[in-house]
């Protein structure tokens, strides 16, 4: 919903920027003309000049060479602000003054010095690059053709010569850098070795073949004293496991006893050889024995007291066997307890030595890494110096020409076309800037909201600029139809009917004031009003001119005297309208407009007349006007179009309204309708008459309004002595 109001705003205000352009359209263009026309002068006195164009491309090269770290690579590239200073370098004096020298310029050129020469050189040097390339089209302008073809080509050369300079004085500083950390790096590697040799001395270290790369790449180190506390640790865990498994034996064979004990040894499998013997043969027994007895057997018999014999004979062997192995048991425990507390002793002492000799060897691992290290830096620097060395002595090419410079056919400066543009465009420009900064500074009124806002009285009517006087125009003309409005308007704004007095005041001289007044009077004569004009603004009397009469017998005559009305009102060419001049100017004009006299004289002429038309002087610049304000019933301003200041607008209501005059409206007049279209609506009787040649412009007498009808018949039911109104030749 918001959509409709925001662009018919916007609209507005683009009628509005339009409206001051085309206001102010001979300022713009003058404008226009002006800077245009100095473009052209500038462009014109300009010398011609050629361009010497050379385009080529800039190689990269390699900064300063330096050791980054043992991780690093050898040689660190900086390409930031590549092309910048390549820009730098071709401005130099370096690279100029090679220029200046080869093509001797200073006497060319007729130069104070070598730097003026060079000066010139920089001033008409331009060169340029691609965004994403190093490309670079190198001009030099002057205005011999040749000169500036031969002097960007011996730039070109120049900068290639200035570039190689500093190549080669980059290079030597590199290999001088390299050499020097080379001689450094020896140097601390020849320490570092001497080093390695005097821990190794110290510590008696006996190194296998083929074992020192490794070593220094190893971060565990094993040494003989490593290697016994190893296998003595490893004695003290058997010691300790046999002991366990002993202890286990004999609590178990001490439990056992007779039978048991002897199944329970052969299980266990103990190392006796007895019992290893005798064990299966005491089973072997028992199973003949229990096989005799199944086969019917008796104890007595004598097979079965034999076999009995054997096993009673076997068993005791065997007991005998298993006591004899649980203390051979016995024995071995202690046995080995003293032989765990001896590896343990030999554990602890073996420890000591072994972190000791672990700490000896990790300073020669140490040492030994650091002299690697460095004898690798230094494999690496001779390799960078030996490939230095090798570019040093290869042609190089810090730049490659494609195109050399030629002598132009043309001058390619000043750029006519451009010239002429940016001129055109600068003064359009300039020319809208003044205008919208004259329409800023402009505080004239320039609208009919601005009118009303300032007076709180309607505008009445808009009459376009260039209207003439109506009644000396023959035929149909549009301009009467201004007036018409304004006189409808007036007839609906007015409170009281009887209300036919109107002073038209403007508040500066030359707004149009007087030319207002008798048009609006003849279209009221011409529509049936009896009018009468009053030309009260006797310093500087116009009405008279109008209707070519003369002014030296009128108003200031009645005023002053004893004439006669009749003697100084005038009829005019015009039907139904009179005219009273303002006779000669008297000395004091504001106290004889401000007599009873005048006032029975506007008394009496509102009787005779249908309307009283007064000419007043611009109300701010003398008092007659106020007077004649405060008399007449209504006041009509006429305010010129862009003229008056809208402060001054606001003091001219505030003049009326302090004497008791009541304001009808405003007329604002001299609008430019061809350029203000804001008020192209308010005259479109223009082309509404265009096409009605035939047009009879309001018959005398046949336009009434309703007020003037009911007048008429009023007066006829009066007798002529009361009538206050009677139109036609009867006023008199």
């Amino acid at each position: 919903m918001s959509t409709t109001p925001n662009r018919l705003e916007i609209q507005r205000h683009a009628q509005d920027y339009w409206q001051i352009v085309r206001n102010r359209l001979g300022l713009i263009f003058l404008a226009f003309l002006l800077v245009f026309s100095v473009a052209a002068i500038i462009t014109y006195i300009m010398p011609r000049k050629y361009v010497g164009r050379v385009e080529m491309v800039i190689e990269r090269v390699q900064s300063d060479a330096r050791v980054i770290g043992h991780m690093g690579d050898a040689l660190a590239v900086s390409t930031d602000g590549f092309l910048k200073t390549q820009f730098e370098i071709l401005s130099k004096r370096k690279t100029l003054d090679r220029v200046v020298d080869k093509l001797d310029l200073v006497a060319r050129w007729n130069a104070p010095n070598k730097a003026a020469a060079a000066g010139k050189l920089m001033g008409n040097l331009e060169p340029q690059s691609s965004m994403k390339s190093d490309f670079i089209t190198l001009e030099y302008f002057d205005e011999d053709a040749k000169l500036a073809a031969d002097i960007a080509n011996s730039i070109a050369e120049s900068y290639k010569e200035t570039r190689l300079a500093l190549d080669n004085e980059r290079t030597d500083k590199a290999l001088a850098q390299i050499t020097a950390q080379i001689t450094a790096k020896e140097e601390q590697a020849t320490q570092a070795l001497a080093k390695v040799l005097d821990i190794k001395k110290r510590l008696g270290i006996v190194e296998m073949p083929g074992s020192v790369g490794r070593a220094a790449n190893q971060d565990d180190v094993s040494t003989p004293e490593s290697s016994s506390l190893v296998d003595t640790i490893k004695d003290v865990s058997r010691i300790q496991r046999e002991i366990r498994d002993m202890t286990a034996q004999i609590e178990q064979l001490r439990s056992l006893q007779g039978d048991d004990l002897i199944r329970q040894a052969g299980e266990l499998r103990v190392e006796n050889e007895t019992i290893k013997k005798l064990g299966p043969t005491y089973q072997d027994l028992l199973i003949s024995q229990k096989n005799l007895g199944n086969a019917g057997l008796g104890p007595k018999h004598p097979t079965m007291k034999g076999i009995a014999d054997s096993i009673l004979q076997t068993r005791g062997m065997l007991l005998e066997a298993a006591e004899d192995y649980r203390k051979n048991l016995t024995f071995r425990v202690e046995t080995a307890q003293k032989q765990l507390t001896e590896a343990e002793r030999m554990r602890d002492n073996q420890k000591d030595t072994s972190i000791q000799a672990q700490t000896d060897h990790q300073e020669f691992l140490a040492a030994q890494r650091e002299w690697e290290i460095l004898r690798q830096d230094v494999t690496r620097l001779k390799d960078t110096l030996s490939q230095k060395q090798i570019d040093q002595q290869m042609t190089k090419t810090p730049v490659t020409v494609y195109q050399a410079a030629e002598p132009g056919s043309a001058p390619v400066k000043p750029n006519v076309r451009l010239h002429l543009l940016l001129g055109g465009v600068v003064g359009l420009l300039c020319g809208l800037g003044l205008a919208f900064f004259l329409e800023y500074l402009d505080t004239s009124v320039k609208s009919m909201d601005e009118v009303e806002s300032i007076m709180g009285v309607p505008v009445l009517a808009v009459i376009p600029k260039g209207v003439g006087i109506l009644h000396r125009s023959s035929g149909v003309t549009p301009d009467a139809e201004a007036y018409r409005i304004l006189r409808t308007n007036i007839e609906f704004n007015r409170k009281d009917m009887s209300a036919n007095c109107i002073s038209v005041v403007s508040g500066s001289p030359g707004e149009g004031k007087s030319t207002t007044m008798v048009n609006l009077a003849t279209v009221c004569a011409q529509a049936g009003y009896t009018t009468l004009i009053i030309d009260a603004d006797m310093r500087r009397p116009r009405q008279h001119t109008f209707f070519d009469v003369p002014h030296n017998f009128g108003l200031s005559n009645y005023l002053t005297g004893n004439v006669p009305l009749e003697e100084v009102v005038v009829q005019t060419q015009v039907d139904n309208l009179y005219l009273l001049p303002s006779g000669i100017m008297p000395a004091d004009c504001a106290s004889l407009l401000n007599s009873q006299k005048f006032t029975d004289l506007i008394a009496d002429m509102k009787s005779r007349f249908d309307l009283v038309l007064i000419d007043s002087p611009p109300i701010l610049g003398v008092s007659d006007a106020s007077v004649l304000s405060a008399e007449a019933d209504m006041t009509l301003i006429v305010v010129q179009h862009r003229k008056i200041p809208r402060h001054i607008l606001g003091r001219v209501k505030q003049a009326i309204e302090q004497v008791g005059g009541s304001i009808v409206g405003v007329a604002l007049n001299r609008v430019d309708i061809r350029s203000d279209s804001n008020y192209s609506y308010q005259t479109t009787y223009y082309g509404y008459y265009h096409n009605t040649p035939n047009y009879d412009d309001a018959p005398k007498g046949t336009r009434q309004t309703s007020s003037r009808k009911q007048r008429k018949a009023k007066d006829a039911s009066e007798p002529r002595s009361q009538r206050g109104n009677t139109g036609g030749d009867d006023v008199f």
